[in-house]
């Protein structure tokens, strides 16, 4: 398929869907535009969650015994939501290969998406959570009329490249010596993005710690310098002489529904500020903060149950200095284990807190 000369990657997109609509090529989805076309052996399948929106993977565990026609839709929409369970960014999966949708691609190994950069992005995730490396092989899976010249000029450096292509004739391996991706771009990513995927925030704040530069793209950017150095507060390191250490979140109370969280295990010299910061950027502020820094915990109030919980999941793994903190739901105290018998706000809880999604 010949592609006209000075072309955007949209136009070649454009091209590609026109050409495979109107001679029937697609398998599914229907119509095509704006989608990638679709044209399995005991393995452990993987899939990004739509769009990110509750995690990075969902890992698809089909039934005992599983027929073909059952194995088919789990690999649909339907199947993923019945027959899979979410993977964390602390699972420490590693993916021996993978398969990524395109538009089009070169023989080169040069790859066009659909224009909304997911590919792209999930691929940096695997990359920043340790689940593939440089010899990870990238496959895609296209018509013969999807495979055509793309001109090196339209490429970035978040772009995606693959090592093997397979189309109904014939399987090429592209032997593409462009570097792929080796971690998020977060110069690439907006705000806007940002707020949608909490899966991508809690990275955000992982690389934070860690001293990288996560500066987005229509953010500010520091003076360079502003941050080269971390406060002492922050890498102090605790003596034999030190206090005791901070308290977790004990057992207190009944069960019962409740909107409130307790962070435990704070640094004796953490701040409210760092606490507050941390929440905001990992989408879980809450309405109200009760903070308990001489016993190390802080106590987060939200308006519902389930926003408590949602907050559970997305503060999983949240360090501030050298400490990784608790997280835990409160539950209420009864009135008769109270002094007075007056009934109190939420108290702590050492019940197991939630995995991340």
């Amino acid at each position: 398929m010949e592609l006209r000369t000075g072309v955007s990657k949209q136009d070649i997109r454009e091209q590609i869907w026109d050409y495979m609509e109107s001679r029937n090529l697609a398998d599914f989805p229907r119509p095509v535009h704006h989608r990638i076309p679709n044209f399995k052996s005991k393995k452990t399948l993987l899939v990004p969650t739509p769009r990110l929106r509750t995690g990075l993977f969902n890992k698809i565990t089909p039934p005992p015994g599983a027929t073909k026609d059952v194995l088919r839709k789990c690999a649909t929409s339907q199947g993923v939501r019945n027959y899979s369970t979410p993977v964390g960014l602390d699972s420490r999966v590693l993916v021996d290969l993978v398969v990524v949708g395109s538009v089009a691609v070169s023989e080169k190994g040069w790859r066009i998406g659909k224009g909304e950069g997911y590919a792209d992005l999930e691929y940096a995730m695997m990359v920043s959570m340790g689940a593939v490396g440089p010899e990870t092989p990238v496959v895609t899976i296209v018509h013969d009329c999807q495979v055509i010249d793309i001109p090196e000029a339209l490429l970035e450096d978040h772009d995606l490249t693959v090592d093997y292509i397979l189309t109904p004739t014939r399987v090429i391996a592209t032997g593409c010596e462009r570097p792929k991706p080796t971690g998020i771009l977060w110069s690439k990513i907006s705000r806007e993005v940002m707020g949608k995927i909490p899966v991508l925030q809690s990275l955000r704040h992982r690389e934070k710690q860690a001293g990288k530069d996560v500066t987005l793209r229509d953010e500010p950017r520091r003076l360079l310098g502003a941050s080269s150095q971390q406060p002492a507060h922050l890498s102090a390191v605790r003596g034999p002489r030190d206090p005791p250490l901070p308290e977790p979140c004990p057992a207190q109370g009944e069960d019962g529904p409740t909107g409130t969280v307790c962070v435990g295990n704070l640094p004796r010299d953490a701040r409210v500020s760092e606490l507050k910061r941390a929440l905001r950027e990992l989408g879980a502020a809450p309405q109200r903060l009760t903070w308990q820094g001489p016993r190390g915990r802080a106590l987060l109030h939200y308006q519902a149950p389930a926003s408590a919980q949602q907050a559970v999941s997305r503060l999983q793994g949240l360090r501030l200095g050298a400490a990784t903190v608790t997280v835990a739901l409160a539950r209420r105290q009864r009135a008769s284990d109270l002094p007075g018998g007056r009934v109190q706000e939420p108290q702590p809880d050492c019940r197991p807190a939630v995995a991340d999604l």
